[in-house]
């Protein structure tokens, strides 16, 4: 486990997870199921922690450090990128949502525990019901997309009363009564995620267990979690493109044949080629550079505090959403343009590398591009910021 607490020692680690990590992609992969492996690797990282605040006995790393960390581990492998951003963000919930002591409880646990986290919170099922019941709550109903249960030592859940359907957030750990996790998930990408069901059979939840902070209810410092959510997806399309584009690279250089009337003896000779390189490379560090700006944005944001600003937080808010989209399509574009200049060779299970596409398709279907898209062409007609929503 790394005893520095830097953000360049945070970084160096990731990158030698992604080292790792990238030696048996492909196989995990095909495997799908539970990453325990890199589940090992990760927590003896100390990678799991640098985001709980120092005060909780954590690194204090910046948000933007953390999502940096999670598009370096997505350069390999888009399901541990996908666990690690989405930990972050669950984190960063209890931070705005939960009460002093509640906080205090969870991160402390957290720290000491060495805790990944989960979710159980999916906006659209409208499918997990709880009715009062003494001192707290009884829950009964189902929650797909369930993201990281599979592995996860606590879990962020959501569910709507039944009598008025307002929504409720609270965390449990995963043995608690009643709660299944099914291990059902079987999308063609992001095939180690987890994001199955979890279903609820009479659980139940105390009402100090129930997230609470009057203090910060109502503020648009309360409302970043969208943002962060939205960044964590954005990085981890970055880290796979990176990841595509340069193991692409190197099969172009040692093993694609040049085309029999290219008149090159090397592949990497033909002008075409080149152009196809030089246009991904050149999408995808705008991509990057307009990732990095969100990531400012998302920090600055975070920096004022409960002090932020409806016109700061949607002046924030316009840049993640841009970065997102533009993050979304030039990965789709680069992780299925590097088979024309790889070459029929490379279209092969065993090269593993169709998983790139996979787990960005599937991942970017979760929030589509269309409506933050028309979210920042309202703002540029209009100067109007997005409503702050579950995705905005």
């Amino acid at each position: 486990m790394t005893t520095t607490a830097t953000p360049e020692s945070w970084l160096a680690e990731a990158a030698r997870l992604r080292a790792l990590f990238a030696r048996n992609a492909v196989a995990n992969d095909q495997t799908g199921g539970q990453p325990l492996a890199q589940l090992r690797l990760l927590k003896d990282s100390g990678l799991l922690t640098i985001g709980v605040p120092v005060a909780y006995g954590g690194g204090g790393a910046s948000w933007s450090t953390i999502l940096r960390v999670t598009r370096e581990l997505a350069k390999a492998d888009g399901s541990i990128g996908h666990l690690y951003g989405y930990h972050a963000n669950f984190l960063h919930n209890l931070l705005t949502q939960a009460s002093e002591d509640q906080r205090r409880d969870w991160l402390t646990r957290t720290v000491a525990g060495n805790w990944l986290w989960g979710n159980s919170v999916n906006s659209f099922s409208h499918s997990l019901f709880g009715r009062r019941e003494g001192d707290g709550w009884l829950l009964n109903g189902r929650r797909p997309f369930s993201s990281g249960t599979h592995v996860a030592d606590a879990i962020t859940i959501a569910w709507e009363d039944e009598a008025t359907d307002a929504r409720h957030f609270a965390a449990v750990t995963p043995d608690r009564a009643g709660l299944a996790i099914l291990h059902d998930w079987d999308g063609f990408g992001q095939r180690q995620t987890g994001s199955g069901t979890v279903t609820y059979d009479n659980v139940r939840i105390h009402d100090s267990e129930v997230f609470a902070n009057p203090d910060l209810a109502g503020t648009p410092f309360a409302t970043l979690g969208p943002l962060h959510q939205q960044s964590v997806l954005l990085n981890v399309f970055i880290g796979q493109a990176i990841g595509a584009l340069e193991e692409a690279k190197d099969y172009t250089r040692t093993k694609s044949r040049p085309w029999v009337y290219s008149g090159h003896d090397r592949h990497s000779d033909d002008p075409w080629v080149k152009r196809v390189y030089g246009e991904l490379h050149i999408r995808l560090r705008g991509a990057e550079l307009l990732a990095d700006s969100a990531l400012e944005a998302l920090n600055g944001a975070w920096a004022k505090g409960p002090a932020l600003t409806a016109t700061e937080r949607g002046e924030a808010a316009i840049t993640v959403a841009a970065a997102n989209v533009h993050a979304g399509e030039v990965a789709l574009d680069v992780t299925q343009r590097i088979f024309e200049v790889m070459g029929a060779r490379s279209a092969t299970r065993a090269n593993g590398f169709d998983r790139f596409w996979r787990n960005v398709r599937t991942h970017t279907l979760h929030n589509p591009a269309e409506y933050k898209t028309r979210n920042v062409g309202h703002w540029v007609l209009t100067g109007e910021f997005p409503e702050p929503g579950t995705f905005q």
